[in-house]
């Protein structure tokens, strides 16, 4: 097993272990481990004789090609740092992150040269434009630096079409955790084999693709993106010639597969072996999934491998995946609902009114994520809000841009810039909270663009609108310039979409998918003057393009945003209130049930006094409690296993059970023995009847468990909540043994108690609680199977099984039954 903390620690190891291993296969030559040592250390060695140092900037602007590697680890083999860079950014766009990142040299091809001669003539700071053969030199290495896991490995600029690029800083810690988590998300093994035409300066091809092939030792097929958009069904062939199991592509490069490609050249493809089609880097579109499916369906493809995901720059590059073997899951929701409140509620219709989202899966090992409102107050399930993650593969911050840095974080949190909800730990992405256009799986920005193109004679400066949108035709994302214009001679407005199709081109390096040249007025705005690019988009969606003067606009803009703006504001009051009403009901009912279980002699009557104040704190707070299942609970006495997800979880089991007031035969819970240390928590639960367990010293819990055995004896049914804690991510962790060795040693049935919706009504780390319904599932008795610790993992194994069945929350244990078997309670 590899044991890497750097990128050059893992291609060092993997050299070493595996010299002539295939690293990846392009052009139809293979190239190993050890060539990419070899040639990496000459590369270095070029790049010092170039006075490259520790911590200096490399700009990498390749094809797909082994050089680009071979650059590329050179330059972290010095300690330097690489720079991947769109070889379309344009002369401005180029220079500008030539300044930016500081670089010091630039390393290219012959077919990009002269466009980077010219970008680099705008920035002083960088000293020489290389090319592969610059570098290509036996001298010695230099004595080189040793890598740290804190060592930045390389910027990712999301965007060079601005003034302000954005670099995002990656240190090899953030790369190999997220490299880790993404392989444990798809299984991924030696002998997956990842077939990838993504390009090198794409995050999703460089780290998704060819960096976590490197770490998981499996094949790498590569091809040009240039190949790819050709002869889309080379793709296809590929991972038919390969028997691939992995590759990815943004949504597009599926439309294109359905739209470009004859059924006459997909005769004998085999697509059998491909297990998980990674759809993200943009919009997923449902259509595209399944009309992808359908199609490649007669070839092999199995609609089951088709995965929506979800990340971003800032998070590395992946940060929520599906299972594999799922598929699709698309959530149906209520359309007006959902526009006028930001409720995703789920409806079983399919006609116009219904939103359809594709899940992008559940939130890689080790990072989170929650949905907050404008104010950064958490949401509960199902409610629209931004989007907002946390976790090792995550950035510490923009290079070189304290302001965008601190714009970025949110306390510990970064906001990714995107509207979600969440549902049943699933991830829906809803839209973009910024003006951010995904072509392609590129970020475009339409604010350079809107400028020139009103520097055109014959356009109305300061009246453009540059904006995307989504194609019904191809589910893809269709850029799209409106302009305004005095101009009515069709020949005149010929020449002004040329011209505006030439700049567009120049300034993105891709040209627009539609122009709208509309008469004055069209484009709309705020009061302020600022352009209203999505009221632009919705008109431009609606074929509409209205002639009203900019005063009409103020007035329809402002009477259309009074309410929606008092639709917020009584929601957020009425979440408030709410919120301050459920704590006032709390302080209220509290001490008078403390009280009463404190003065009652028995812990039966203590209990039942309890179970009335919870049912009617539930009842006054309007929270519905469903409780299916009672018939299922055993007239004997029997140990109860519940999942934990919130601190509501003991008060809703209190509610939920039923009470009896005689002595033998009522619940009582088993809590750790650290709640002892508190007078209040330890009066309350001692007087009705808690039993009490050490977590962490192992001779003290062996003999806490045979007390909570004697209690079972006496005639008690324990109640245990086998997680042993919880946290505000969604899912079932995996379940200690005390509850299953103690019902197993005394011959007592287990019984399976599912909680559900308690953690979306209040959250760990968070003391706002939320509207919502909770369900409890009583499941059928489990009977111990012979005694001893294989018949308690037995026990553990089907009521874990059954709670994770009726939860609704995803699965979070990392290993199989049996390496759980090793965890007790």
């Amino acid at each position: 097993m590899i044991k890497a903390e750097t990128l050059t620690d893992l291609i060092g190891q993997r050299a070493s272990a595996d010299p002539d291993t295939p690293y990846f296969h392009l052009f139809d030559e293979a190239i190993t481990y050890g060539a990419l040592w070899r040639e990496s250390a000459r590369h270095a060695a070029g790049l010092a004789r170039f006075g490259v140092e520790r911590g200096d900037k490399v700009c990498l602007i390749y094809p797909t090609c082994a050089e680009f590697f071979y650059t590329f680890f050179g330059a972290l083999r010095l300690g330097a740092i690489p720079v991947p860079l769109y070889p379309t950014l344009g002369v401005e766009g180029t220079a500008n992150i030539f300044r930016d990142s500081e670089a010091k040299v630039v390393v290219t091809i012959g077919w990009f040269r002269q466009g980077v001669e010219e970008a680099g003539g705008g920035a002083g700071n960088v000293r020489a434009i290389l090319e592969p053969s610059d570098l290509e030199t036996d001298a010695p290495l230099p004595g080189l630096p040793t890598a740290r896991e804190e060592d930045i490995a390389f910027i990712q600029y999301t965007s060079g079409s601005t003034g302000n690029p954005k670099g995002t800083v990656l240190t090899h810690a953030n790369l190999l955790a997220n490299i880790r988590a993404m392989g444990q998300a798809v299984r991924a093994d030696s002998t997956d084999v990842f077939v990838s035409w993504l390009p090198l300066y794409h995050d999703m091809g460089l780290i998704g693709a060819w960096l976590g092939s490197l770490y998981h030792a499996f094949p790498l097929v590569a091809m040009s993106p240039l190949t790819f958009l050709a002869r889309p069904e080379r793709w296809l062939w590929a991972i038919h010639k390969y028997r691939g199991t992995l590759s990815a592509s943004p949504n597009f490069g599926y439309e294109l597969c359905l739209r470009k490609i004859p059924d006459a050249a997909l005769e004998g493809l085999d697509l059998s072996s491909w297990r998980m089609a990674f759809n993200g880097a943009e919009p997923v579109s449902p259509d595209t999934l399944a009309n992808f499916a359908q199609r490649f369906g007669r070839y092999g493809l199995r609609l089951q491998a088709m995965s929506p995901v979800y990340g971003l720059a800032e998070c590395s590059v992946g940060l929520a995946f599906p299972p594999p073997g799922r598929g699709p899951l698309i959530d149906r929701i209520k359309r007006d609902a959902f526009m006028r409140t930001g409720h995703a509620e789920p409806t079983g219709i399919e006609d116009a009114e219904v939103l359809r989202f594709p899940a992008c899966g559940r939130p890689l090992a080790g990072h989170e994520i929650r949905i907050v409102d404008a104010a950064g107050r958490e949401l509960g399930e199902r409610m629209e809000g931004h989007l907002e993650f946390r976790g090792p593969s995550a950035t510490a911050g923009y290079y070189r841009n304290p302001e965008q840095t601190r714009l970025l974080f949110h306390g510990d949190w970064l906001d990714s810039g995107d509207y979600a909800y969440l549902a049943e730990g699933e991830l829906y992405l809803t839209g973009r909270s910024k003006d951010i256009i995904i072509r392609a799986g590129r970020n475009i920005y339409p604010y350079e663009l809107e400028e020139a193109v009103g520097d055109i004679p014959g356009i109305r400066k300061g009246c453009v609108a540059v904006f995307g949108s989504p194609d019904p035709a191809t589910g893809t994302e269709r850029l799209v310039v409106m302009a305004e214009t005095r101009e009515t001679a069709p020949a005149q407005l010929d020449a002004l979409r040329v011209r505006i199709n030439a700049l567009t081109l120049d300034v993105l390096g891709t040209p627009a998918d539609n122009i709208v040249l509309a008469p004055i007025h069209s484009v709309l705005k705020t009061s302020s003057g600022k352009i209203r690019r999505a009221a632009c988009r919705e008109q431009f969606e609606r074929g509409a393009q209205p002639a009203r003067a900019v005063w009409w606009q103020v007035v329809r803009l402002a009477w259309s945003g009074m309410l929606p703006q008092l639709r917020r504001s009584v929601r957020v009051a009425s979440d408030y209130g709410y919120a301050a009403w459920v704590w006032a009901l709390f302080w209220l009912l509290a001490p008078l049930t403390w009280l009463a279980a404190a003065l009652l002699p028995r812990p039966a009557w203590g209990w039942a006094a309890s179970r009335f104040s919870a049912r009617l704190y539930a009842r006054l707070t309007g929270t519905p409690l469903l409780v299916r299942g009672l018939e299922n609970l055993p007239q004997e006495p029997c140990v109860l296993v519940a999942n934990h997800a919130s601190y509501l979880d003991g008060i809703v089991l209190v509610a939920a059970l039923p009470g009896r007031l005689a002595g033998a035969g009522h619940f009582s819970f088993v809590a750790k023995r650290e709640l002892l240390d508190s007078f209040v928590s330890r009066i309350y639960l001692r007087r009705i009847g808690t039993d009490f367990v050490e977590r962490y010293e192992s001779q003290r819990s062996v003999e806490d468990v045979k007390q909570v055995a004697r209690s079972l004896q006496s005639g008690r049914s324990p109640v245990f909540f086998p997680e042993g804690t919880f946290s505000r991510i969604p899912g079932l962790t995996p379940f200690r043994m005390g509850a299953f060795v103690v019902a197993a040693e005394a011959g007592a049935t287990v019984v399976p108690v599912s909680l559900r919706g308690t953690r979306s009504i209040l959250r760990d780390g968070s003391w706002f609680p939320h509207r919502g319904t909770i369900t409890v599932t009583i499941g059928e008795p489990i009977a111990p199977e012979g005694k001893g610790w294989d018949a308690a993992i037995r026990l553990r194994n089907r009521a874990r099984a059954e709670i994770l069945r009726r939860c609704g929350e995803p699965d979070l244990a990392l290993g199989t039954a049996e390496e759980q078997s090793e965890q007790s309670g």
